[in-house]
């Protein structure tokens, strides 16, 4: 078993210990189903981020099945061998060669799932499955309990307990290892690059499409299976909306272009946006609204360290933001009042709707919880950052033609997003490469 292979086996072992630890019992986590596009076409297939967390293996039609007990087992459930399918749809593994290459236990057809199931849930004392998650799946396992308790007049038990496995495994997915952390700083390289290509060929009179299918040439090009999620580029007024696809729009001669893309390389994501002009030079108005979302990404960084809650590089760009509303006119200080008051009343959200980062990892807005556990019923704590976890810093300022706004401002829309590695002693930002100061992007689209 090679060292990556040990790291998922490693997970698997941890998973069971945090079972044993409350009482033990059986654990069901599967892959993500292929999903039909239309006739005779699937969407590309991508695994679920649990279940490849755990074991690595990227096939569909895949279960992995973990015992607490006395003797404990990590055991996979894959599609057997199959010459003829491959001949058409590639290679598989089959259970005896991925539990070698894989490092499990014991590995079964899929086919045995049915039968093999209500031997292994039989007298477990708690089922570790995410109920909700698969309504197949959902009603698969009840007909395996109901297996199980029909056989009660024999003395055999069926598991009395529910747990949501994907609790346990946020927790372990929140702090990134070693290996994760290389991934990631890789695909955030490659969404570096694939940012400065996009800035480096824009022009007015280019399509939107035309920069996304920059953006995916540089990420397939340098060996990314997948967009980590659908490229937003946005030109003009487009850059006000916040969940905006890349379309057909023209590129006009002073537009601000708003990208926010990331490649997804080995099953880790990354997310990058960036703002510009599309001739390359700030007009004044563009400039005085960027620098103000510069600054408050920077007061944001500050505050992303060990022991600083998640939400203190927020409110710390919050105040920033508001402070820059107020300065530009953005906000009438008449009608909202002083700083601390328009943070108070919320009077900043007509121009900045959204958090300002969120944890990253497998998945773009990726698991764990952000308030902390509380003993009591009283309100939970925001969380405290921690070395391993690694989130985004995304403020932004997004204005909309409004009554009482500035035209000068009219239908900017800016957005900064890095993805930091909280460390020891503070964050390393990994995409701090895609050019984010005034100077240096200009520098840039002059090349």
């Amino acid at each position: 078993m090679n060292a990556l292979m040990k790291t998922y086996a490693a997970r698997r072992a941890r998973l069971i210990e945090q079972m044993q630890a409350k009482g033990g019992g059986i654990a069901i986590i599967p892959t993500a189903p292929e999903v039909m596009r239309n006739r005779d076409a699937d969407y590309p297939y991508r695994h679920d981020s649990y279940f490849y967390y755990l074991s690595g293996f990227t096939e569909p039609e895949a279960v992995i099945v973990l015992v607490a007990g006395k003797n404990n087992q990590s055991i996979l459930f894959c599609r057997d061998k199959n010459l003829e399918r491959e001949i058409w749809d590639g290679y598989r593994y089959g259970p005896e060669a991925a539990r070698e290459a894989f490092g499990f236990d014991a590995a079964f057809p899929i086919d045995a799932l049915h039968a093999e199931m209500p031997k292994l849930m039989a007298d477990a004392p708690a089922l570790f499955f995410a109920l909700g998650s698969d309504a197949k799946l959902d009603a698969q396992v009840q007909q395996w309990l109901n297996a199980v308790r029909m056989q009660s007049r024999a003395g055999v038990t069926a598991p009395a307990a529910m747990h949501d496995v994907h609790v346990l495994l946020d927790e372990m997915r929140l702090i990134k290892d070693a290996e994760e952390i290389a991934v990631m700083k890789r695909a955030a390289a490659i969404s570096v690059e694939a940012h400065r290509r996009a800035m480096k060929i824009c022009r007015p009179g280019l399509r939107e499409y035309h920069l996304e299918a920059e953006l995916l040439h540089e990420f397939r090009r340098q060996g990314s299976q997948f967009p980590a999620y659908g490229s937003i580029v946005a030109t003009g007024a487009n850059a006000c909306v916040l969940h905006y696809r890349a379309s057909d729009a023209e590129i006009r001669d002073g537009d601000l272009v708003l990208i926010d893309a990331g490649c997804e390389l080995d099953g880790y994501a990354s997310d990058i946006t960036r703002t510009f002009p599309a001739n390359g030079r700030f007009s004044g108005p563009q400039k005085a609204l960027y620098e103000i979302v510069l600054a408050s990404q920077a007061a944001a960084i500050a505050e992303t360290a060990p022991g600083k809650r998640f939400t203190d590089g927020h409110d710390a760009a919050v105040r920033v933001l508001a402070q820059g509303m107020l300065d530009t006119g953005l906000l009438d200080r008449k009608k909202v009042g002083t700083l601390d008051e328009v943070i108070a009343q919320g009077a900043y959200r007509q121009f900045y709707m959204h958090r300002t980062g969120h944890w990253l990892g497998m998945d773009v807005h990726d698991v764990g919880e952000y308030r902390e556990a509380s003993a009591d019923s009283g309100e939970r704590p925001w969380r405290k950052l921690q070395p391993g976890m690694v989130l985004t810093v995304e403020p932004g300022i997004y204005v909309r033609p409004a009554e009482g706004v500035p035209e000068q401002f009219w239908n900017i829309g800016i957005r900064i997003e890095d993805d930091a590695l909280v460390t020891a002693t503070g964050c390393d930002i990994i995409t701090s490469d895609a050019p984010k100061t005034v100077a240096d992007i200009e520098a840039l689209m002059r090349q």
